[in-house]
């Protein structure tokens, strides 16, 4: 790609951050009027040149179709881009939650599992002040999951805690206004540009909702924070499909959110898990098709034939998203099987590691991505195997 069409050098800077420039609109000027390109007495007058904008970096290769369709061109790229790294960090990653105690509430009924899942607002003000993220390193994660020969990262804007990792308007709980006193998400989308890595950033349910009017206007200006601060984004990873299915009002106008999206980054692509039907791919949780139901059906009908992309952890007993202490840990090669598992359903997969509540990595996660990324340098990815369903649940254990 030539240095003058270099996406980097095509940003425009917001709040200290950097943004795409999605259509730049090139006039010569004279004397402070605005013309054409033609001399200033010329009689006829010429729309002003409008530039297509720069191809990310993580488009390479897909050139010729981005020019003319960047949506395409980045449907192109997932559905070959095989796998990626989740990562799932938030305020709750300092509750200090362990595994014996999970295992407990889950054993104990639905109410105390969901309590101690998601925490109380009591338990998260006092550990926002000690939210230093002193260990979390971008650059190091970028590696990982290059090394593992991953293609994207995708990334918690805001999770369990309801802490913003992001520079935003709409609220003053916020990564940068903790001890840590940094905005995560551009680290890491300055690390993705770097390394060649797509980013996706995961927005927890609560985004996707569009009623009432409130929501809805607070969620546009996050979309288009994120969209506008941290340059080429590849996708936003919506969360939450369940509340969708069971009520639809609450989202009548998700198309519109959908509509903005595209239109603040046309090769953005967009994931609702199971979906509404008109997303871009689907993201289930690891299975490609785990919800009933006449929505979820007609979804999952109008998704057809698209790509999809299983998400999955690498903490099991019990499987969490979330760090938490005393969980096991996949290795190297049962994060293979899981690969080739999801292959076999003509899926992606987007396999989670939870940084410790300091922002660092857990040894065994980097131990066996490591070792995956050996294997497929070695003997290329894993051919699509289907695993015994027993298996896997001896694999993913509780």
């Amino acid at each position: 790609m030539r240095g003058d069409h270099n996406p980097m050098k095509q940003q425009q800077r917001i709040h200290g951050c950097t943004g795409p420039a999605v259509f730049a609109i090139v006039l010569l000027t004279v004397s402070g009027q605005l013309c054409t390109a033609e001399t200033a007495d010329s009689a006829e007058v010429k729309a002003p040149v409008v530039e297509a904008p720069a191809m990310p970096g993580y488009l390479k290769g897909h050139e010729s179709l981005y020019a003319v369709d960047p949506r395409a061109a980045a449907v192109e790229w997932h559905r070959n881009a095989k796998w990626g790294l989740f990562v799932h960090y938030a305020l709750a990653s300092l509750r200090g939650v362990n595994a014996e105690d999970s295992l407990k509430a889950k054993v104990a009924g639905k109410e105390e599992w969901k309590k101690q899942k998601q925490g109380t607002p009591e338990e998260y003000a006092k550990l926002a002040a000690t939210f230093t993220a002193e260990k979390f390193d971008a650059n190091a994660i970028t590696d990982l999951a290059v090394a593992a020969e991953m293609r994207y990262v995708t990334f918690t804007t805001r999770h369990l805690g309801d802490m913003h990792l992001f520079r935003t308007k709409v609220s003053d709980f916020t990564s940068l206004n903790a001890p840590a006193k940094r905005d995560l998400v551009a680290e890491m989308a300055v690390q993705c540009q770097k390394k060649g890595l797509g980013l996706f950033l995961y927005c927890p349910p609560d985004v996707a909702r569009t009623e009432p009017e409130e929501t809805y206007q607070k969620n546009r200006t996050m979309i288009r924070e994120l969209l506008t601060q941290y340059g080429p984004i590849a996708g936003i990873w919506l969360d939450g499909i369940g509340t969708y299915y069971e009520d639809p009002k609450t989202y009548s106008r998700i198309n519109d959110l959908y509509a903005l999206i595209r239109s603040l980054q046309p090769q953005c692509l967009i994931s609702f898990k199971q979906g509404t039907g008109t997303e871009d791919f689907v993201a289930p949780e690891g299975l490609m098709h785990g919800k009933s139901g006449p929505l979820a059906e007609k979804a999952w009908a109008m998704n057809a034939g698209k790509r999809g992309d299983i998400c999955t952890n690498m903490q099991t007993s019990p499987p969490a998203w979330i760090y938490t202490e005393g969980c096991e840990h996949l290795n190297g090669a049962q994060v293979l099987d899981l690969l080739a598992d999801a292959f076999a359903q003509k899926s992606n997969l987007t396999i989670n590691t939870a940084p410790l509540p300091d922002g660092s990595l857990h040894p065994a996660d980097v131990i066996a991505l490591r070792e995956a990324g050996e294997s497929i340098r070695k003997n290329g990815f894993p051919a699509p195997m289907l695993m015994d369903r027993s298996e896997r649940k001896k694999v993913k254990r509780k």
